[in-house]
């Protein structure tokens, strides 16, 4: 029996009211959270700090940009998974900064950048190749980029740090150059 209703559970998970079925977003990256040791690594690689504003692109629950915002910048988050942008929208108040982060359900490719002084990244080293022509022409020269464990292709990092608290992670750090 509960298999059966296991089944029928599963059958009405991707539903909506009168019967349609919700698309699933295509996502460019797995959701998988970063441990705060690695966003603490994240952050003070690009000395994250009042008056910046950081982009979390592929947000997930929105652990990077509550980082940020505590320690007095602004926080943007963005994903295309409506869930995690439903669960994001729910821990700014939990922290406490609910003020300083916003959080919008948008391809990351298609994401204004611009005003952001700081861009982070945990999406894959495909994802952030592509992401690479986009970030360079929208960031002014100078703002930062920093992601979790994968590279940017030929783009050389300014700093490769080892998180010691995670074993096997790595943060990379990339300052935007002069047009």
């Amino acid at each position: 029996g509960w298999l059966i209703g296991l089944a029928l559970l599963a059958g009405c998970a991707g539903t909506q009211p009168g019967g349609a079925t919700a698309a699933a977003p295509k996502l460019d990256a797995p959701w998988i959270p970063s441990a705060p040791a690695v966003i603490a690594v994240m952050l003070d690689a690009a000395s994250v700090g009042v008056g910046d504003t950081v982009y979390d692109l592929g947000c997930g629950e929105g652990e990077i940009v509550i980082a940020a915002a505590r320690r007095g910048a602004r926080g943007v988050g963005v994903d295309i998974d409506p869930e995690r942008i439903v669960n994001a929208r729910r821990n700014p108040a939990r922290a406490g900064v609910s003020d300083r982060v916003t959080f919008v359900e948008q391809d990351l490719f298609k994401t204004d950048v611009s005003p952001a002084t700081v861009v982070t990244l945990y999406l894959g080293p495909d994802v952030n190749r592509r992401l690479r022509p986009k970030l360079l022409s929208e960031l002014r020269p100078g703002s930062r980029i920093v992601s979790h464990d994968f590279s940017m292709g030929d783009w050389n990092p300014e700093r490769t740090i080892p998180v010691q608290q995670a074993p096997g992670h790595v943060v990379y750090l990339w300052l935007v150059p002069p047009r």
